[in-house]
C-alpha cells in the first residue's frame, strides 16, 4: 500500500487516466474527487459490504423449497401455483 500525505487541491494520478483530488479536509474526514473513464467502476467498500451481507441474509431466508424452484426456472418449466408455496 503507497501512504501519500496530500493537502487540499493536490492530485494524485493513477496510470494514465484516473486523477484523484483532495478536496477538503476537516477533522477526521477528507473529502475526495475521482475523475475517471466512465468504464471504470467506483464503490465506496462500506456499500458494497452492506450489500453483500444483505444479499447473503436474503438468500439464508429463503423458502424451504426455494433450491427446487430455481432448478424448476432453470429447466425451463414452472412449478403450479398450489406447490408454489409452503402450507400455512
Amino acid at each position: 500500500m503507497l501512504v501519500l500525505t496530500r493537502r487540499s487541491g493536490e492530485q494524485i494520478l493513477i496510470g494514465d487516466d484516473i486523477v484523484i483530488t483532495v478536496l477538503d479536509s476537516r477533522g477526521d474526514g477528507v473529502r475526495i474527487g475521482i475523475d475517471a473513464p466512465r468504464g471504470v467502476r467506483i464503490q465506496r467498500h462500506e456499500v458494497l459490504r452492506a450489500v453483500e451481507e444483505a444479499n447473503v441474509a436474503a438468500s439464508a431466508a429463503a423458502l424451504p423449497d426455494g433450491e427446487e424452484r430455481i432448478k424448476a426456472l432453470l429447466a425451463g418449466r414452472m412449478l403450479p401455483p398450489e406447490t408454489d408455496r409452503p402450507a400455512p
